[in-house]
């Protein structure tokens, strides 16, 4: 068992407590564990974990590991930034690395947190209504937003993707989509973004919208599946895409979108006959797992999975081999280590208290876990 260590380090707090900016709030210090799980040897520095918060709590906080230390950082942003009122915010549904710069949204604050990417000092924010995913793409960073209220409502307008410019941090172009977008992707010179229509329910939306990235304008929306959330590339360019159902009688699938010879769009060509909460890629491979919730049931079925993205074919039912799948409650967030095949997998547990990483090996065995914030979700890598 490797050794752990607890650091609660008084200087961090008193600085805290002495900030006139936070004279009024209760400033948690930044936490450090040492894992001891070194890497030193590739491209990789370490990587970001925002933790999400329960809606309303202002909870959103961001753990850092460091490869060259093997020490993880408990609500790292906190110790960078001790003059920030209220912190990163309320609810932090994405982040990404982009050159130099991190980002992370903040979906009930309504903004995108721009921090340094090695040093973890903010630099600024975007303001933009109720965001959700952020993507790349050629100097620009592109941010999908419900644009209205966070409210259930059959009423609730079309979504949009804003553009951002990454060096002024200025808004510069907007499109509509669909209703309540969520994750998107570009593929030569096109994204796609997955509509949900999520807030309009039982009349979800069931489109893939494709933006054209020249002009910044909708061409096409793809009919695919009912609330649709997740829209990731694998390293052929297809896109796989989830579709949450409908919590009742019509189930969560997974869609492949690809091009097909003289089509210049893709579209839908195979349905995977599995649910599909969230997927990382490594190699031919594709990571996911679901967590399918039934109204009728009033229950949770948890799968963990492994497709090959050459084949579409399930290889395995199960990418956790040594049983410590019985210790995880929530499956909340996926990742997998770009050069080493580690695999990442977050609960967050009861969604109110800190919740757990843990990192798995590529042969599915159980390396190590840390405790995190309050509902671990989104993972980047931060290149050397």
């Amino acid at each position: 068992m490797k050794l752990r260590h607890y650091l609660l380090p008084l200087l961090t707090l008193l600085l805290g407590a002495a900030s006139g900016c936070r004279e009024d709030e209760l400033v948690v210090p930044t936490e450090y564990e040492i894992i001891g799980d070194e890497y030193r040897d590739g491209g990789i520095r370490g990587f970001y974990l925002v933790n999400e918060g329960n809606m309303g709590s202002n909870k959103c906080t961001l753990d850092y590991y460091d490869y060259y230390t093997g020490l993880y950082s408990r609500n790292f942003y906190a110790e960078r930034n001790p003059d920030v009122i209220k912190e990163l915010g309320d609810v932090g549904n994405d982040i990404g690395i982009y050159g130099s710069k991190l980002y992370v949204v903040v979906n009930c604050s309504h903004k995108v947190e721009v921090l340094d990417a090695h040093s973890g000092i903010r630099l600024g924010q975007v303001d933009i209504p109720n965001c959700r995913y952020v993507r790349f793409h050629r100097g620009r960073a592109y941010v999908s937003s419900y644009v209205g209220p966070v409210l259930i409502d059959p009423n609730a307008p079309k979504g949009a993707v804003y553009e951002i410019d990454t060096l002024s941090l200025a808004v510069t172009r907007k499109v509509s989509v669909g209703y309540q977008p969520e994750e998107m992707e570009v593929v030569d010179d096109y994204m796609y973004v997955a509509n949900s229509g999520g807030y309009r329910a039982p009349e979800y939306d069931n489109t893939v919208s494709v933006i054209q990235m020249v002009d910044f304008k909708q061409v096409q929306q793809i009919p695919v599946g009912i609330n649709l959330h997740r829209l990731k590339k694998d390293r052929y360019d297809k896109l796989w895409v989830t579709s949450r159902g409908d919590y009742q009688y019509r189930p969560s699938r997974l869609y492949v979108m690809q091009k097909k010879p003289g089509y210049n769009q893709m579209v839908v060509t195979d349905t995977i006959p599995v649910a599909c909460s969230n997927m990382a890629f490594y190699g031919d491979y594709m990571y996911y797992y679901a967590t399918e919730w039934n109204n009728y049931t009033a229950s949770n079925t948890v799968i963990y999975g492994i497709i090959d993205v050459r084949t579409k074919e399930i290889i395995s039912d199960s990418f956790i081999k040594d049983g410590s799948e019985k210790d995880i409650t929530i499956p909340y967030g996926i990742a997998v280590h770009p050069e080493t095949g580690d695999i990442f997998v977050t609960d967050a547990k009861n969604y109110v208290s800190s919740g757990t990483l843990y990192c798995f090996s590529s042969d599915g065995y159980k390396k190590w876990s840390v405790r995190t914030g309050d509902i671990p979700a989104h993972i980047t890598f931060l290149v050397k």
